[in-house]
């Protein structure tokens, strides 16, 4: 097994532009158990983490003439797209059909995959620490449309709540943010 450490990005990251086999087995023996640890604590689904590992390799060996060192780390960028296939699993359909999300199951939504501080310029913020100042009514919308992807319509019958309400709560739990970063 390699550790990352051992593990030359820059040399990693031309073998794979150059659709080397080699570095692409690299990369996964390096990076799978950390991504698939993400994965896990997104989707909460061991049969559904391991197929969404395998498209986060596939789009990764697609587009790594993307990754620029410069934006940062090939890490980061691959926890990005880890991030953004876990998205795009629960707008699936398979995943609607498969499971639905309960106003009662969002209380109890794990926020350690948000990030726990973010830096702004020179300032940290703790987006954990604010999200739990919001009340539940506007936490819960936040948490469906920015952590699970889904879009207001989807929230509105989610919740089963009239659209003009969840864009409401949105917009004023966004300001409430603002507000409270702002103390």
């Amino acid at each position: 097994m390699l550790y990352v450490s051992e593990i030359d990005t820059h040399e990693l990251v031309l073998g794979l532009q150059d659709k080397s086999e080699k570095a692409f087995s690299t990369l996964y023996d390096a990076y799978a158990s950390s991504l698939l640890g993400i994965t896990y604590k997104i989707v909460n689904n061991k049969p559904a983490s391991e197929e969404i590992l395998q498209d986060v390799f596939v789009k990764i060996w697609k587009h790594i003439h993307t990754y620029d060192i410069a934006k940062g780390s090939l890490f980061t960028w691959m926890v990005n797209i880890t991030r953004n296939t876990c998205k795009d699993y629960f707008r699936s359909k398979h995943y609607h059909y498969e499971t639905l999300i309960t106003p009662v199951e969002l209380a109890h939504i794990p926020s350690k995959f948000i990030p726990t501080a973010t830096s702004h310029g020179e300032i940290s913020i703790d987006l954990d620490l604010l999200m739990q100042k919001l009340e539940p009514r506007y936490k819960d919308i936040l948490h469906l449309v920015y952590i699970y992807g889904y879009s207001q319509v989807q929230v509105s019958e989610k919740l089963n709540l009239p659209l003009g309400t969840v864009k409401t709560r949105s917009n004023a739990a966004l300001k409430r943010l603002r507000y409270i970063y702002t103390l």
